[in-house]
C-alpha cells in the first residue's frame, strides 16, 4: 500500500480504479464532480465513461451496465438523487448482478446547494444500502467494500460522502489500479426486469427478505463499530464521528455508525446498557430516530430535545458543544473566537465579462416591471442584479414562469435557464408552456458548458467527457421542435441587437425563445481566444459611474475616475455603454 495526500474525491477515484469499474455516469454537481474529472483523465482507462444529459438518464444507464454483470458507478450530488429517484426505486426491486454504487454527495450548509436534503432517507425509503464515510480513508475503503456488497446482495448501494469528506485533503493509503476483464452480457429475465404487477409484488417481498441478512453484513464489515466504557454513551455518524472522536473522554462508550440499515438487535444491546446516549449526526435525524425505537430506559439526547441541529454543518467546535451541553465535556476546549470586524464583503460574482451580466443588463433595460423566475447555474447570481425572482430546482424558471402566467399575473413574465440546465430538465416544461398556451419569453443563456461545476461538457458543447468530438445539439431546432415559432439567436456582447431582440419578444403574444449565445470566458481563455482587453482614456471619462454600476470586477473607479483592471476579458459591453466614449480597446485611441 502507497501513502497519498489526497482531495477526498481523488480518493473516491482511485478505489473505483482498485475496484475495478467497468462503466461509470454521471451529472456534475457540487460536491461531487471531481470524481468523473478524475476517472476520465486516465488515458489508459478500461472502463466507459460518460457525462449523462441528467442523473435519471445517468442512473439508468448505470442500472442497465450492471444488469449485464458489469460494476457500474453512477455520480450526483443530494438534489440529483430526486431527479433519479424514480429509477432508485424500482431498481432496488430489479436487483442487480454487476455491482452498482450511487454516489449522492451531500451538502451540510447548503454550501452550493439550494437545500441540505440527507441521501440516506433516500437509502432508507428504497431499502437498499448506505455507507457514510467519516474519513477520507474510509471513503476510499468504503468505495471498494460497496461494489463487493453489491455483487452480494444483488442490490444498488448508495455511497454519500459529503462536502467536507469530498473537498477536504488527507493522507489515503491506496491500493494497485487493477484492470477489469469482466465483459457485459444482458441475461433476459422478464420476470426479474419487467416490473409489472404481477413480478413487482414477488420483487418486493424479496427485497424485505433481504434486509437482516445485508444488516448483519455491515456490522461485519466493520463500519459500525462500538466501545463499552461506562453508562453514559455517544453515537455519531459520518463526519460527525472523527469530530466526537477527538474529543471524547475515555470514560465515555462510543458508536460510529458508517453504514445502513442499521442492526436492531446490534444496536439495542449498546443502547440498553447505557442510562443516557446522545446521538450526534448532520441534517436528518436518520440514527436517532433508530435509537428512540430500541431505547428501553436509557435517555436519549439528540435533535429532537434540541441538543444537535436539525440543520448545518457540524464542526469540532459546534460537535464540543453539544458534548459539554449534554454533560459528557466538563468544559468545551476551544476558545471562544470572535470574527474580525470590518471586513469588506466577499460575495460570489459572475466573472468579468460574463454573458450572463450583459444578457441581465439587456433585459433588466427592456422587461423593466417584470418578473424573472430563474434557475440553477452561475446565472444564479442574477440575484445580484435584481433579475432573479425565483429559483427551485433544475429547469423549473420554465415551468414557473409558466404557471405565473396561467395564475393570470399580468405583468411580463421572462425567464432565464442555462443550456446545460435546459438540456437537463428545460426541455418537457418548454413544450408544456407551448402545448397549454403560456405567455412568457425563455431566455437561454448558452455558455456552450456546465460552468458552474467545473466547466464538464454536456450536448451542447460538442465533446464527450472524453474529449471525444460529438455532433452538438441544436437548441434553436429543439425548440421549434417544441412548437415555439419566435426562436431568435443573439450575441449578448452586442447589447443594442440584444435588446431589439428583447423588444421585439416583449411585443409578442404566446412562448417565445431567444438563445444568448456566446462561449464562456473561462473557456474561451482557456481555448486561447484573445478578443484584446479595453482601457479608458482618462481625460474623456467624466466619473459618472455607468460603468461601474453595470457591475463588471473589471472595473473600478479611481480618482473619481473609471479604470479597467487586469480582469478585463475584452467583451466590449462596457465601451456600448460609456455615454463619454471614453472605453476603447488597447492599442487604439
Amino acid at each position: 500500500m502507497e501513502q497519498y495526500y489526497l482531495l477526498g474525491n481523488e480518493a473516491i477515484a482511485h478505489a473505483c480504479l482498485e475496484s475495478p469499474v467497468d462503466f461509470v455516469s454521471g451529472y456534475p454537481g457540487t460536491p461531487s464532480s471531481e470524481v468523473i474529472d478524475v476517472l476520465r483523465s486516465h488515458s489508459d482507462r478500461a472502463y466507459y465513461i460518460e457525462w449523462s444529459v441528467n442523473e435519471k438518464v445517468a442512473l439508468e444507464n448505470a442500472l442497465a451496465a450492471a444488469w449485464c454483470g458489469l460494476r457500474a458507478l453512477c455520480t450526483m450530488k443530494h438534489v440529483g438523487l430526486n431527479v433519479a429517484s424514480d429509477a432508485l426505486m424500482t431498481s432496488a426491486y430489479t436487483g442487480v448482478t454487476g455491482g452498482l454504487v450511487i454516489m449522492s454527495a451531500d451538502d451540510p450548509f447548503a454550501h452550493s446547494s439550494q437545500n441540505e436534503q440527507d441521501s440516506r432517507c433516500y437509502a432508507h425509503f428504497a431499502r437498499v444500502p448506505c455507507l457514510d464515510p467519516s474519513t477520507i480513508q474510509e471513503a476510499h475503503n468504503m468505495i471498494r467494500d460497496a461494489f463487493a456488497l453489491s455483487e452480494e446482495f444483488g442490490l444498488p448501494v448508495i455511497f454519500r460522502p459529503t462536502t467536507r469528506i469530498c473537498h477536504s485533503k488527507g493522507d489515503v493509503e491506496m491500493g494497485d489500479i487493477v484492470q477489469s476483464t469482466r465483459r457485459g452480457e444482458f441475461k433476459k429475465d422478464p420476470r426479474q426486469y419487467v416490473v409489472i404487477p404481477a413480478h413487482t409484488r414477488i420483487l418486493h417481498k424479496k427485497l424485505n427478505e433481504k434486509q437482516p441478512a445485508v444488516k448483519k453484513r455491515l456490522v461485519e464489515l466493520g463500519y459500525n463499530t462500538c466501545t463499552l466504557k461506562g453508562k453514559k454513551a455517544v453515537i455519531a455518524s459520518g463526519i460527525a464521528a472523527s469530530y466526537v472522536q477527538e474529543l471524547l473522554p475515555d470514560t465515555i462508550s462510543f458508536m460510529k455508525i458508517g453504514a445502513y440499515p442499521i442492526d436492531e438487535a446490534w444496536l439495542s444491546g449498546f443502547v440498553q446498557k447505557h442510562d443516557m446516549v446522545l446521538v450526534i449526526e448532520e441534517l436528518a435525524p436518520e440514527v436517532e430516530e433508530q435509537v428512540l425505537q430500541v431505547a428501553g430506559t436509557a435517555n436519549v439526547l439528540g435533535k429532537k430535545n434540541g441538543y444537535v441541529p436539525y440543520e448545518g454543518e457540524l464542526s469540532p467546535q459546534s460537535v464540543a458543544v453539544i458534548l459539554t451541553k449534554a454533560g459528557v465535556l466538563s468544559a468545551n476546549p476551544y476558545p471562544a473566537v470572535s470574527p474580525v470586524q470590518n471586513l469588506p464583503p466577499r460575495p460570489p460574482i459572475l466573472c468579468a465579462g460574463c454573458l450572463h451580466r450583459a444578457a441581465f443588463y439587456a433585459i433588466k433595460r427592456v422587461f423593466k416591471d417584470a418578473i424573472y423566475p430563474s434557475d440553477i447555474g452561475c446565472y444564479t447570481l442574477g440575484l445580484q442584479l435584481g433579475v432573479v425572482d425565483t429559483t427551485i430546482c433544475m429547469g423549473a424558471s420554465i415551468t414557473v414562469a409558466s404557471g405565473i402566467a396561467h395564475a393570470g399575473e399580468t405583468r411580463d413574465i421572462i425567464c432565464t435557464v442555462g443550456d446545460s440546465t435546459f438540456l437537463h430538465t428545460g426541455i418537457q416544461g418548454l413544450m408544456n408552456a407551448v402545448y397549454n398556451g403560456a405567455d412568457i419569453t425563455v431566455v437561454i443563456l448558452d455558455n456552450r458548458i456546465t460552468a458552474m461545476t467545473g466547466h464538464q461538457p454536456n450536448p451542447n458543447t460538442g465533446v464527450t467527457a472524453c474529449g471525444i468530438v460529438s455532433p452538438p445539439v441544436s437548441l434553436d431546432a429543439i425548440c421549434r421542435a417544441c412548437g415555439v415559432a419566435f426562436v431568435e439567436t443573439v450575441d449578448p456582447y452586442d447589447i443594442t441587437g440584444m435588446m431589439n431582440v428583447l423588444r421585439d419578444a416583449q411585443s409578442r403574444k404566446g412562448v417565445k425563445v431567444i438563445i444568448a449565445k456566446q462561449q464562456c470566458v473561462i473557456s474561451a481563455r482557456r481555448a486561447g481566444v484573445k478578443r484584446g482587453k479595453y482601457r479608458v482614456d482618462a481625460e474623456v471619462c467624466t466619473g459618472c459611474g455607468i460603468c461601474v454600476q453595470f457591475g463588471c470586477p473589471a472595473i473600478e473607479m479611481e480618482d473619481e475616475k473609471a479604470r479597467i483592471n487586469e480582469l478585463c476579458s475584452g467583451c466590449g459591453v462596457c465601451a456600448q455603454l460609456c455615454p463619454s466614449g471614453a472605453m476603447m480597446r488597447e492599442g487604439k485611441r
